[in-house]
C-alpha cells in the first residue's frame, strides 16, 4: 500500500508511522512523487488499510493491486536510474554494453574492450563462469576470467558485467566486478536472487527462457525485497517454435514494462537471435521500442571464440551499429553519447582542480525547458543545471566563472539560426566546447479540464510559434502571448489558474507544474530538430575532435569569399555550414561562421589555417569540439 503523507506532517508523526509499519513486518520506502511525500509499503501485515488512514499525518492509504510492489510503478512513479561508477543506466543517454560471451585470455579481453570502448560502450560483459547446455562446453576460466575483468577495468575505465551462477561466487563477484548478471537459466534461481539481492551491486536481471512479465518482474521483486533496488531488466528473446532464429526477441515487452514498472529495461538482440546478421536490425528497432540500453556480444574473431561465434559481431560491424543509434536515439528522446566516459573523467578532474566539488551549467529558462533538456543529455548527472533569464546571461556568467559552462540554441531545423547566439559568440571570448542536437516535439498544455475549443490564449516563445505556425493557422482566434521560456510558459498559466489559457512546451513541463498534454506533435514538421551548443572558457576534453566553428570577414572586393572557400576545398575540408552576419556599426559589412569537419586546433591542420590567415581580415577559431 501506498500511505499519502499530509504537507504538515510533523517528524515525530512521521517516525510513528514508519515504526507501526516495521513493527507489523512491513518493508518500508519512504520517497517524494510529485511533489507529495509517501511511504511504501510492502508486506503482511494484519491490520486494515483503515487503521493506518486514522493515524495522525496521514492523508489516504493507497492499496497496490499488482503482486510485484516494489517494482511497480504504483509505488514508484518515477524512473530509476541504477549508477554503475560514472554511467547511469535508465537516464537521457543510451547505455550500450558489449563484450564477448566469454572471457577467453587477457589478450582476447583488452583487445574486444579497447575497440568497443572506442565505438560507444561504456560497460564491458564478458562471461567467467558459463552455464551452458553441454556439460562438455567451455565453462569459463572462473576466478581468473574475474582477474582479467578487473585488469579490464583498470586498463580501459570500462565497468564490468558477469554472471554470478552460484551464491557461493558472490565473495567473488563482490571482489572483482561492477554488476552482477542473473541470466535466462537463474531467472527464478530464488536463492540466487535473495544473494544478489544482499550483495547490493547493480544486477542485469535477464529474461527466463519461457518466462511471462509477470514471473520476471515477481523475480525483481525478490532482488528489491532484500533492499537492493539497483536492476536492470534485460530482454533476451523467448523460446517459441519459431526455428529461423535462436529466440524470438519480444519487443513488446518494452512498452509494456514502461507501462507496469520503473526499472530501466535494456535489450540482448545477440541470444535473442543468435545470428550475427540479425543484431543489427533488432538492435535498432529495440532503441526505436523505448530501450534504455543495449548488450551486445562482440569478438575480434568470432570464427575461432570458444562460445556464441556466430552471435558475435565484429568490432567494425559494432562501430556501424553505434553510429545508427546515434542517429535514431534522438528521434525518441534520448542520446549516444561516443564521449560518455571522458566527459565524466573531464567533469571529475575540473571539481578536483577548481576546489568547489560541483560543477555548474547554464541554460536558458526554467526547469523543463528544452535547453535543460539539452543540458542533461549532454552532461547526464555529473553537473548541476543552473536556470538563466537570458542568453546573454548565460554568457556573461560563463565569463565570469559563476558557472563552468552554458547550454545555447544555435539553430533550429525548421527556423534556421538563432542569430542573437552567433551575435554573442563573436562578442565574448569563449570557447564551443561541444554540441548535441534535440529533437523538438512541441505539446500544447493546458488545465485538466481545458479543450481545444476553449482555449483563448497561447503563452509560449516566439520561435515555438513559428515552429507551430501550420497548427497555429488553424485556430486565429487565439491570442499569442510571447515569454522567455518555454517551461516558464507552463508555470505562468498554472499559477493564473485560468482555464482559457494554455502554452506550448515540452511535455516534462507539464508534468512539473501539473498541467495536461491537449495536444502533442503540433510543431508544422516532425522533423524538428534543434542544435545546441556548449561554452566554457576551457576545452571539456582531451583527445581527437571531429568538428570545428570558426568566423572570418574579408575584404569587400569581388573574389575575397570564394578565394577563402577555395582553401577549404583545395584541403578536402568539408563544411557542413556557411552562415553571414552582418558586422554591428559597419553596414553591408559580414561576418562568415563555419562549421568544418577537422580539428581546427590541430597540428595537421595549422598549414590550412595559415592559408586561410592570408586571405581574411579577421579569422578566430571558436572552438574545436
Amino acid at each position: 500500500m501506498i500511505l499519502v503523507l499530509k504537507k504538515g506532517i510533523t517528524q515525530d508523526q512521521k517516525s510513528n508511522i514508519r515504526s507501526m509499519l516495521f513493527s507489523e513486518g512491513y518493508i518500508v520506502r519512504e520517497m517524494s512523487e510529485a511533489g507529495q511525500n509517501i511511504i511504501g509499503a510492502v508486506g503482511k501485515g494484519g491490520k486494515e488499510t483503515d487503521f493506518f488512514e486514522q493515524l495522525p499525518g496521514v492523508a489516504s492509504v493507497i492499496p497496490i493491486s499488482t503482486s510485484f510492489k516494489l517494482v511497480s510503478r504504483q509505488l514508484h512513479t518515477e524512473d530509476t536510474l541504477v549508477q554503475v561508477g560514472d554511467v547511469v543506466v535508465g537516464g537521457e543517454r543510451i547505455t550500450i554494453i558489449a563484450g564477448p560471451c566469454a572471457v577467453e585470455s587477457r589478450d582476447q579481453a583488452l583487445t574486444i574492450a579497447r575497440e568497443v570502448r572506442r565505438y560507444g560502450a561504456v560497460l564491458f560483459r564478458g562471461g567467467a563462469f558459463k552455464p551452458r547446455t553441454s556439460p562438455y562446453s567451455f565453462q569459463g576460466l572462473q576466478e581468473e576470467g574475474l582477474k582479467i575483468l578487473a585488469e579490464v577495468r583498470k586498463v580501459t575505465g570500462l565497468g564490468v558485467v558477469t554472471e554470478i551462477t552460484s551464491p557461493t561466487q558472490a565473495d567473488m563477484m563482490m571482489k572483482y566486478v561492477d554488476v552482477v548478471q542473473v541470466g535466462a537459466r537463474n531467472m527464478q534461481n530464488f536463492e540466487l536472487l535473495k544473494c544478489v539481492g544482499r550483495i547490493g551491486k547493480p544486477v542485469v536481471l535477464k529474461r527466463g527462457l519461457a518466462s511471462t512479465i509477470e514471473e520476471w518482474l515477481m523475480s525483481a521483486e525478490y532482488i528489491l525485497s532484500e533492499g537492493n533496488e539497483k536492476v536492470i531488466l534485460c530482454e533476451r528473446g523467448i523460446r517459441t517454435f519459431e526455428p529461423y532464429t535462436r529466440n524470438t526477441l519480444d519487443l513488446s515487452a518494452i512498452p509494456v514494462l514502461k507501462t507496469l514498472t520503473h526499472l530501466p529495461v535494456i535489450i540482448d538482440p545477440s541470444h535473442a537471435t543468435g545470428i550475427r546478421e540479425k543484431v543489427s536490425p533488432m538492435s535498432r528497432a529495440a532503441i526505436a521500442a523505448g530501450a534504455d540500453g543495449l548488450m551486445i556480444e562482440v569478438h575480434h574473431d568470432p570464427d575461432h571464440a570458444l562460445s556464441d561465434g556466430p552471435q558475435s559481431l565484429y568490432p567494425k560491424q559494432f562501430g556501424q551499429l553505434t553510429r545508427d543509434i546515434y542517429v535514431i536515439a534522438p528521434v525518441v528522446g534520448k542520446q549516444l553519447d561516443f564521449d560518455y566516459l571522458d566527459k565524466a573523467k573531464a567533469v571529475d578532474h575540473l571539481s578536483k582542480t577548481n576546489g568547489t566539488g560541483v560543477q555548474r551549467a547554464a541554460f536558458l529558462g526554467e526547469m523543463g525547458t528544452f535547453s535543460h533538456k539539452a543540458c542533461i543529455q549532454y552532461f547526464g548527472t555529473k553537473m548541476a543545471a543552473v536556470p538563466a533569464p537570458s542568453f546573454k546571461a548565460i554568457f556573461e556568467a560563463v565569463k565570469n566563472g559563476e558557472v563552468d559552462f552554458g547550454v545555447v540554441p544555435l539553430e533550429n531545423s525548421l527556423t534556421g539560426s538563432i542569430h542573437e547566439n552567433y551575435d554573442l559568440l563573436l562578442e565574448y571570448d569563449l570557447k564551443i566546447v561541444g554540441e548535441i542536437t534535440l529533437r523538438i516535439i512541441h505539446y500544447l498544455i493546458g488545465h485538466p479540464e481545458a479543450r481545444a475549443d476553449t482555449i483563448r490564449r497561447v503563452f509560449s516563445l516566439p520561435m515555438v510559434f513559428q515552429q507551430c505556425r501550420q497548427f497555429l493557422d488553424r485556430h486565429e482566434s487565439w491570442e499569442l502571448v510571447p515569454v522567455k521560456d518555454t517551461a516558464g510558459a507552463v508555470k505562468e498559466i498554472s499559477e493564473s489558474a485560468n482555464p482559457v489559457d494554455a502554452a506550448i512546451a515540452s511535455k516534462e513541463a507539464a508534468e512539473m507544474h501539473g498541467m495536461v498534454v491537449i495536444e502533442e506533435g503540433i510543431e508544422t514538421n516532425p522533423r524538428n530538430y534543434t542544435r545546441f551548443v556548449v561554452i566554457g572558457i576551457d576545452q571539456l576534453e582531451k583527445g581527437p575532435r571531429q568538428k570545428s566553428s570558426l568566423i572570418f570577414s574579408t575584404g569587400n572586393q569581388p573574389g575575397a569569399l570564394y578565394e577563402v572557400l577555395k582553401i577549404f576545398a583545395e584541403n578536402g575540408v568539408n563544411l557542413v555550414k556557411l552562415e553571414s552576419r552582418p558586422i554591428h556599426g559597419k553596414p553591408w559589412e559580414y561576418m562568415f561562421y563555419v562549421d568544418l569537419e577537422a580539428d581546427a586546433e590541430s597540428e595537421t591542420f595549422k598549414p590550412t589555417f595559415d592559408l586561410l590567415e592570408e586571405k581574411t581580415d579577421y579569422l578566430k577559431i571558436l572552438g574545436s569540439y
